[in-house]
């Protein structure tokens, strides 16, 4: 299965609840009236694009449609594709790439953060890179255990200390052990924290901070999250970033989901690229991050609408 295929599967339910609304929208005729681009934008916060973004997608097809003197419904709607990848916050580059980088992974409990750092590990180790994976998630025995599998299974090495121990030293040897072996990526799994929780966010923060003063190499702070969880993830993505000046974001569990638009929201109101899609279980369901694709996958071919 290609990799358009495969994202295009995993968002089949999210891209179904999508093309019913804008059916209903087909169904009440050609005109392009005030009625019609209240109920388009009606249709994407519904799909969980988030009013910031809906907003923004709908004025600039009014705009279009003006300009380009469009004569029906449809004739808007086969543009909304392209506009929605248009809404997208874009990196200026990829920071899996760069040799070398260090990345730290947040996010709340269940959102598929250590899952997601063995992936990007086995493929990086793949690539032919060297990479080193740091276990600061201390609070867990079993994610400890759960990334030194995935460790083993990428064949890489990893530095953890024991259940209970200082997540920001774990970290701290983690960037000394990649100096003295030259890793080209560096991979920091922290515990998961409800965003909720002052303290936790606070001692995520120290141990953040830790990490840039004491990294020589560049360091990036993504957060994972659950597609599953809709607007809730976005005020999650609005926490992290308030307390930790986010880098970019990687949606997970996009296949479990008819909420897919969240992507959407969180890149467009917080201005974070996303750099990674989760649509599966398995290591090749992890994706690089493609806003056309993405549009693609999400309202699927409007001309048969």
């Amino acid at each position: 299965m290609g990799f358009f295929d495969r994202i295009s599967e995993g968002l089949n339910r999210s891209r179904d609840r999508f093309k019913e609304q804008l059916n209903v929208l087909l169904d009440r005729g050609p005109d392009v009236d005030e009625d019609f681009w209240e109920s388009l934008e009606e249709t994407l916060i519904l799909g969980d694009i988030g009013v910031q973004a809906a907003d923004e997608i709908v004025e600039n097809l009014r705009d279009q449609a003006k300009r380009k003197a469009l004569p029906d419904a449809q004739s808007v709607l086969d543009m909304l594709t392209d506009q929605i990848a248009d809404t997208f916050f874009e990196a200026e580059e990829d920071l899996f790439e760069k040799n070398p980088q260090l990345v730290m992974f947040v996010g709340v409990n269940g959102s598929g953060k250590t899952t997601t750092v063995g992936k990007i590990a086995a493929a990086a180790h793949d690539d032919g890179r060297s990479v080193l994976l740091g276990s600061a998630d201390t609070f867990r025995a079993a994610a400890i255990e759960q990334l030194e599998v995935w460790a083993n299974r990428a064949d890489v090495e990893i530095v953890t200390r024991e259940r209970g121990s200082d997540p920001a030293s774990v970290c701290y040897e983690t960037i000394e052990r990649a100096e003295q072996l030259n890793s080209d990526l560096v991979l920091i799994d922290t515990a998961g924290r409800l965003h909720t929780s002052d303290d936790l966010m606070r001692e995520l923060q120290k141990v953040v901070s830790v990490v840039r003063k004491r990294s020589q190499m560049p360091v990036a702070t993504l957060l994972v999250i659950d597609a599953t969880t809709g607007q809730n993830g976005l005020q999650q993505a609005r926490e992290f970033n308030k307390a930790l000046d986010l880098d970019g974001v990687i949606v997970t569990k996009l296949d479990g989901t008819a909420k897919g638009g969240i992507a959407l929201a969180i890149s467009h109101e917080l201005s974070l690229p996303i750099y990674k899609i989760g649509v599966g279980e398995g290591i090749e369901d992890l994706q690089d991050f493609d806003a056309h694709d993405f549009a693609r996958a999400l309202i699927g071919d409007m001309s048969h609408a």
